[in-house]
């Protein structure tokens, strides 16, 4: 089902400053496409929950509307929105076993909706085989790894089989290993039903590897929105391309002056036809290429090996206060790298410039 967001604001009286309000979403306006996986992506406090809990009815919005296709839902509740829900602390009835949290929802449909027992037995079954815990059934919650639960929690948003599947930040709780193997799963499941599913999470890697479209939040606006590798390779101001990436992208301190780019005394690109201006420089750490006769000359701190690749530690005058340079390269090219400085050759297609005022791409 195709979401659509008109001129969406939500607007908090401010505990501090009485009078006053917060803004948590301002003016969202965004098209989610039939089918697919979206990533809603942001630091915290951006307001990228608030936005869920509007599209799920869990909140009112001050401005503006919601449609679920060509129907305006804004003033609906969420029961009858036809949305499912899955929650960072996944909320799972301790006293009830799996069958029973996911038959949950299906005890509540009325009228025409309303299942026999046979039927919600079955449809709890089925939503179960999805998620590969059909063996679970007659466990509780406490019986569970924090993977399992969160794959109760998921079969029991997909029972009612939603319009919209909203997930708020579901992985947060899982160590690292089983937070991949979910993510994959999660992609898996939503492939499989088709089902709309918005996804809201602070950890860019996450969202990048699952959703078929970013949207990238700062205090309660939309940046960018795209295909995860296009906002990684156009991002369109200062805070996309420090947000996207692992490593983080390397920002430092330059000026366009006679068409080159320079970083302190050395032009380390040509850039034709962009006027003089001060900016901020940003580099992928892959978008270093070791040369003993390159233009950018760093300091070499260290050499940490990662396996098949190695990364460069650097410094340089003109990088943001308080934050080593990474380069991530090949092992084999790092053979020579030793002594105190390391030179450069940069990708033009890895190296970002920002106006310095407005820190929007140049």
């Amino acid at each position: 089902m195709k979401v659509v967001l008109e001129n969406l604001t939500k607007r908090f009286a401010s505990r501090t400053e009485k009078g006053k309000d917060v803004i948590a979403v301002n003016n969202f306006n965004i098209e989610i496409p039939d089918g697919q996986l979206i990533g809603l992506l942001g630091p915290s406090g951006c307001g990228k929950s608030t936005a869920l809990n509007l599209i799920s009815g869990l909140e009112v919005p001050s401005e503006g509307r919601i449609f679920f296709e060509d129907k305006d839902v804004t003033k609906l509740p969420p029961e009858e929105r036809g949305v499912g829900l899955v929650f960072q602390n996944y909320a799972l009835y301790p006293h009830l076993t799996v069958e029973q949290n996911i038959i949950f929802p299906l005890q509540n449909l009325k009228g025409s909706q309303k299942m026999s027992k046979e039927a919600m037995h079955a449809k709890a079954l089925e939503v179960a085989k999805l998620v590969q815990i059909d063996a679970l059934m007659e466990r509780k919650p406490r019986e569970l790894s924090g993977g399992q639960q969160q794959r109760v929690a998921i079969a029991r948003a997909l029972v009612k089989i939603p319009n919209v599947l909203l997930l708020d930040e579901p992985l947060s709780n899982l160590d690292a290993r089983l937070r991949l193997q979910t993510r994959e799963e999660l992609r898996r499941i939503q492939r499989e039903t088709g089902v709309t599913t918005i996804f809201v999470t602070h950890d860019q890697e996450e969202a990048m590897s699952i959703s078929d479209l970013i949207i990238v939040m700062k205090s309660g606006v939309i940046n960018q929105v795209g295909k995860p590798q296009d906002v990684y390779d156009e991002p369109v101001n200062l805070f996309v391309a420090q947000f996207l990436g692992t490593p983080a992208i390397n920002t430092l301190e330059g000026e366009i002056r006679d068409g080159k780019l320079y970083i302190g005394d050395e032009a380390v690109l040509d850039l034709p036809g962009k006027e003089d201006r001060a900016v901020y420089v940003g580099i992928r750490p892959e978008g270093f290429v070791l040369d003993p006769d390159g233009p950018f000359t760093c300091a070499l701190d260290r050499v940490e090996v990662m396996g098949r690749d190695v990364s460069v530690v650097f410094t340089h005058e003109k990088m943001q206060a308080g934050r080593n340079m990474r380069a991530i390269i090949p092992a084999e090219s790092a053979a020579g790298v030793s002594g105190g400085t390391v030179r450069f050759t940069l990708k033009p297609n890895k190296v970002f410039v920002f106006d310095k005022e407005s820190e929007e791409r140049v």
